[in-house]
């Protein structure tokens, strides 16, 4: 059974940087498209970004895109978000999650984290 536990949350101001952590055990990594998604108060989950398997195709929401960098180390069996300029709208417990495709399609995905809370002061 594969367990995925995020880290790096906080709080910080407008304009800001985070990186987020997911750690990956008890599978291959190597085997799973790796995927943050995100929920504000309120709002539904969303998509945020995702990688393949090695690497090569990343996928952003349009909301992120050119702010934030998904990226994974497989020596480390970690995915990372780093996340750059953010924005009071940002505010959002993040998840990891894998799955079997690259979609934005939150169905598609499964395994979990615990989530990591992201708060963003205008």
């Amino acid at each position: 059974q594969v367990q995925l536990v995020e880290s790096g949350g906080g709080l910080v101001q407008a304009g800001g940087s985070l990186r987020l952590s997911c750690a990956v055990s008890g599978r291959p990594f190597s085997s799973y498209t790796m995927g943050w998604f995100r929920r504000a108060p309120g709002k539904e989950r969303e998509f945020v970004a995702a990688i393949t398997s090695i690497g090569i195709d990343t996928l952003y929401a349009d909301s992120v895109k050119g702010r934030f960098t998904i990226s994974r180390d497989s020596a480390k069996n970690t995915v990372y978000l780093q996340m750059n300029s953010l924005k009071p709208e940002d505010t959002a417990v993040y998840y990891c999650a894998t799955s079997s495709q690259i979609t934005m399609d939150g169905r598609e995905w499964g395994n979990w984290g615990q989530g990591t809370q992201v708060t963003v002061s205008s």
